[in-house]
C-alpha cells in the first residue's frame, strides 16, 4: 500500500474556477457538484489558489448583521473568490506516493490536495475520501477475495 501512487487514485475530472468567480457562484458550483473544494486557476490553467466550503461559509454574513437582505445579497454578489482563497495551497505531484499525500494532509490539516504538473497546471485532486477508498479496497477487498 505504501507504494501506491497519487496518479492511480486521484480524481482527474477536476472542477476549477477563476479568481474572478463570485462567492455565490463558487458556492453554487460546490453544491451542484457535491464537492468541498475548488482549485482556483489563472487563464493558463495554472493553480493560483484554492477555496473550500469552509472559506465560503466563513465569508457569508452573520445573522447578527445590521445589513438588510438586499444589501447583503448585493455585497455577496460582488465578492470575488480571489479575496477569500488560500493563495498558496499545498500541492502534490502525480508521481508522489499515497503515503506522502496522507502525511502532507495530516501535517497541514487539509482534506485534499490539488495534483499539479511541472508547470503548476492542475491535473487532478486527491482527497481523504480517495485515500480511504484505497485503504478499504486494499485491506478489505483482499479479505473478500479470500473468503
Amino acid at each position: 500500500m505504501k507504494k501506491e501512487l497519487v496518479k492511480d487514485w486521484m480524481s482527474t475530472e477536476v472542477v476549477t474556477i477563476t479568481p474572478d468567480t463570485t462567492l455565490p457562484e463558487a458556492h453554487q458550483i460546490m453544491t451542484n457538484e457535491e464537492i468541498r473544494r475548488l482549485p482556483v486557476v489563472d487563464s493558463d490553467g495554472r493553480l493560483v489558489g484554492i477555496v473550500t466550503i469552509g472559506d465560503v461559509r466563513s465569508a457569508e454574513p452573520s445573522p447578527a448583521t445590521s445589513l438588510s437582505i438586499w444589501e447583503m445579497n448585493y455585497l455577496l454578489s460582488t465578492l470575488k473568490v480571489e479575496k477569500i482563497m488560500t493563495t498558496t495551497p499545498w500541492t502534490i505531484t502525480a508521481e508522489a506516493t499515497i503515503g506522502e499525500a496522507a502525511r502532507m494532509m495530516l501535517e497541514h490539516r487539509v482534506s485534499g490536495l490539488p495534483v499539479v504538473d511541472e508547470e503548476h497546471h492542475v491535473i487532478g485532486i486527491i482527497t481523504e475520501s480517495d485515500i480511504f477508498s484505497m485503504v478499504v479496497l486494499h485491506e478489505w477487498g483482499h479479505e473478500a477475495e479470500h473468503a
